[in-house]
Order: C-alpha cells, then sequence, then structure tokens
C-alpha cells in the first residue's frame, strides 16, 4: 500500500518546491501505481516503462512521473531507515491523536520511545516530525480504514508496549454545545478497536472530565463511553478511571483532566495514578524570577508606545535573550491602560474609572474572568487555546506594582498575556524542547491551550518503566 500522505509530508521536509509542485509530483506518483503498482523493487521503473498506458504518455508526462517514481523511491528508503529504532529495551509507545507532540515530551529521557505516531492535520503532523524525528509520522484521518489497518500493522510489526491516545475534547468540552451526535466523541471506536488488535501491555487515555459522562449513538441507542470501554475492553484489561488536577503533580497549572490507564491482565505491574506531590508550584515559582515585560502596543506610534513605556525597547531585548519565545504580546491601548490599573489577581470590571471599553468609548461587557489578571501565590489558571487576547479568560500577567504616577493612581507592570515561553514553563514544557525556531507562534498558542502538561504524563508514565 503505498502511503501518500506522508509522501507529501517527506516532499515538504526534504525538498524546496512549492506546494503545487509537491501536490503534482504525489498525483504523477499516484498514476504510476495506478498502471503497475508500487511494489518497492529496483525493477520497478523499468517494469513501468514498459506498460502500454506508460508508452501511450507525453514524453512530459514520462518525464514527471519517472521523478516521482524516484522521489517516492527515496522516501520509502528513509521510512524503512526510520524503523530502526533507538535505545534497545526501551518500551515503545504509539501516539494516536498526536498533535505536535506535547505530551511527549519528557518521555525518552524516562526509557520510552515513541515510535508511531499518528495525527489528521497535516501542519501539526509536520512539525511533529521535525521535534521527533525518529517517530514513524501517519499523516490521516483515524477513521480511515485504510490509515486504521497501517496503523495496526505497523504496531504489531514493532511490539508496541503502550498506545496513548488523546482525542479531541471540543465535542465534550464545557465551552462547546455537547451535542450527542457530534462525530469527534465517536473518535474513542478507533482507539477501542486499535487496542483489540494491538494488544498492548498498557493504554493511557485522556480528554476533560466530561468524557466520563459523554454519550455517543451507536446502532441507534445512547452508550457512555465509560461503559463502552469496560464493555469492549476489561475482558483484557484492568481499567482504572481517573479525574485528576495538574496542580497537583508539581505542573503550575490547574487543569482537571479525565485520565484512563490500562494494564493487560498478563503483566505483573498494574498501572494506576501517582500520588499527589508534597508541594504545589505557583506562578510565582514558574515565573516570578523573569523581568517586567511591557506589551507592544497597535493602535499608537513609536513615540507614544515609549511616552507610555520608556524601557519598552531595552526590556524586549532582556526578554529575547531569555527565549525567542518570549515577545512582547500585541495589545490594543485603552485593554493596556486598564490593566495598568488593574492589581494581581483582580479583574478591570471592578475599576470604577479604568475599566474596559470599547473603541467608542462604551464599556465593555462580560464575565469577570475576562480582563483579569492571574495570582502569583496559585499555580496558573488552565490555558485555553484562546491565550492571546486580554478580552479572554484569565489570561492576564499577575504583575506589580510598578509606580504611582502623577495622579496618584497605582500602575501594575506587564499589563499583558503572557507570553509563550511564559505558557510553556506553566505548561511544565522543558526549555530544550526542540520546537523549530520558525514555527508560528499563534499555531504554537493554540496547540498548548490544547495540551496535557507533559510533567504530569512523564510522572503518570514513570509508574511502569
Amino acid at each position: 500500500m503505498i502511503d501518500l500522505n506522508n509522501f507529501k509530508l517527506w516532499l515538504i521536509d526534504n525538498t524546496e518546491y512549492t506546494s503545487k509542485t509537491i501536490s503534482n509530483t504525489v498525483s504523477r506518483f499516484k498514476r504510476a501505481d495506478s498502471i503497475l503498482p508500487w511494489h518497492g523493487k529496483k525493477v520497478y521503473l523499468f517494469e513501468l516503462e514498459q506498460q502500454s498506458n506508460y508508452i501511450e504518455l507525453s514524453r512530459t508526462v514520462k518525464s514527471q512521473i519517472k521523478r516521482a517514481v524516484r522521489l517516492y523511491s527515496d522516501f520509502s528508503h528513509s521510512q524503512i531507515k526510520q524503523k530502526v529504532i533507538e535505545g534497545e529495551g526501551n518500551m515503545k509507545a504509539l501516539s494516536l491523536f498526536a498533535n505536535i507532540g506535547v505530551a511527549e515530551a519528557y518521555l525518552k529521557e524516562i526509557g520510552i520511545d515513541v515510535v508511531i505516531a499518528n495525527e489528521f492535520i497535516e501542519r501539526r503532523a509536520i512539525l511533529y516530525s521535525k521535534i521527533y524525528p525518529h517517530a514513524h509520522m501517519i499523516c490521516g484521518d483515524i477513521m480511515d480504514k485504510e490509515i486504521l489497518r497501517e496503523i495496526v500493522d505497523e504496531a504489531i510489526a514493532n511490539k508496541i508496549d503502550i498506545i496513548m491516545a488523546t482525542p479531541p475534547c471540543q465535542g465534550m468540552s464545557t465551552a462547546g454545545p455537547q451535542q450527542l451526535n457530534d462525530e469527534r466523541n465517536k473518535l474513542i471506536m478507533p482507539v477501542i478497536d486499535i487496542v483489540k488488535k494491538v494488544q498492548p501491555r498498557y493504554v493511557f487515555l485522556e480528554n476533560v472530565p466530561l468524557f466520563y459522562n459523554t454519550k455517543i449513538e451507536l446502532e441507534n441507542e445512547e452508550v457512555l463511553i465509560k461503559e463502552l470501554i469496560d464493555n469492549e475492553l476489561s475482558d483484557d484489561y484492568i481499567i482504572h478511571k481517573n479525574v485528576i488536577d495538574t496542580k497537583n503533580y508539581s505542573v503550575p497549572q490547574t487543569r482537571e483532566r479525565a485520565v484512563v490507564l490500562m494494564t493487560r491482565k498478563d503483566e505483573r505491574k498494574e498501572w494506576t495514578i501517582p500520588r499527589h506531590d508534597n508541594r504545589i508550584v505557583t506562578m510565582e515559582d514558574a515565573i516570578g524570577d523573569l523581568p517586567h515585560l511591557d506589551p507592544f502596543i497597535t493602535d499608537i506610534s513609536e513615540t507614544e508606545l515609549l511616552d507610555l513605556f520608556p524601557h519598552f525597547r531595552d526590556r524586549e531585548a532582556e526578554a529575547h535573550n531569555i527565549s525567542c519565545w518570549h515577545n512582547p504580546p500585541h495589545h490594543l491601548k485603552r485593554q493596556v491602560v486598564a490593566m495598568q490599573h488593574t492589581p494581581t489577581g483582580c479583574t478591570a470590571f471592578d475599576n470604577e474609572v479604568f475599566f474596559p471599553v470599547k473603541e467608542n468609548g462604551d464599556a465593555v461587557k462580560g464575565y469577570h474572568n475576562t480582563y483579569k489578571r492571574q495570582n502569583w501565590d496559585t499555580p496558573a489558571y488552565t490555558v485555553t487555546m484562546d491565550n492571546r487576547k486580554i478580552s479572554s479568560q484569565n489570561n492576564v500577567h499577575p504583575g506589580r506594582l510598578e509606580y504611582v504616577d502623577d495622579n496618584g493612581d497605582d500602575i501594575y507592570s506587564d499589563a499583558r498575556v503572557l507570553t509563550l515561553y511564559e505558557l510553556m514553563k506553566i505548561m511544565s514544557i522543558p526549555d530544550e524542547w526542540p520546537v523549530p525556531n520558525d514555527t508560528s507562534e499563534a499555531f504554537l498558542r493554540r496547540i498548548i491551550g490544547e495540551g496535557i502538561p507533559p510533567l504530569f504524563v512523564k510522572k503518570v508514565f514513570e509508574m511502569i518503566v
């Protein structure tokens, strides 16, 4: 079976072709396969050239097909090499709904090799492969039978020990409509199918707490997902269902998750959730040592910006020396002014004078967890996907009293949302995580808002290594 999805990813990563040329190359190889099914032997191109359907093509098309075949051959050989697993003796894992691999950030260091991963969205799959080049990324829809078969075949061939699956939670999140027939909720079905066919030693499932109370419709009947898991897998697996808060595992963020741990019944070591750590890590612990960083204001001139923040450029340079991801967030002046007058842990809606306003000066209406600063002495609030906006929930830096202005008003520092670097800190992402420097910051922010803190994942997986 040819692998066009990963061939396309390989072309993107290993050539300087335009997107149009890459699409044409994939199409030309697909056409070659339709004339003579790909078998991977050195004589393939010779045999292809003897086919009547190939002989009838124009010289230009023949040339394009031969180039595509040679490239696919290079791709195919690279995949074979990639299957040589490093770290002999390590446990091998399959990551489903892998996204860009936030959850896996610490697994290699504790002796777990993620050797196969699956992600539906191409952009995420490409970045995953750059961060984890030794994992075989299967890009495609897990609901597609061919993709599912490829995942199963690869997993069996590699003798996978662990399956980890973090299906999308938007269909059951409190922030969504929670519709019974939301197709995303049914993504648990192929996971169960893969587990039954691969029979790994251990299984890790993670989602929002409502995962346990969500129903899906199967054969015109409603069934709870947690009951479906028991019905399908309890004969072969010991199943533990947990609801955890990551703040109890040294992660400086409150984030409640449903975590299902399964142990195959012939295993001697049963997988259970670890005990809580003895200490809660706060925002102060995580980012309290970072110097002040002013926001960049998009609707005023450079002169006005430096008048409002005289140290802006010096602070910006200092931040960049700390990390390429520690950049001044961009905001509107009226939002920044409201937050300058808002103390740590408070919302600008409580300000008598400097409350949030629209462009026309009318007061903004909103929830009191928006335009709100975080606290220094607690873990961060749950990071969401919409973490770039002051007007979204619990996104603003705690700040510190910086000075008293000429009107006698207290002015607080860091009137901005958290930088991407600060978000990485409170998500427990290691500083040395090899995400390419040219990755879109907006893209990374959204991904981090979807992820599970990798330090928690590490502590859970340490229970079985």
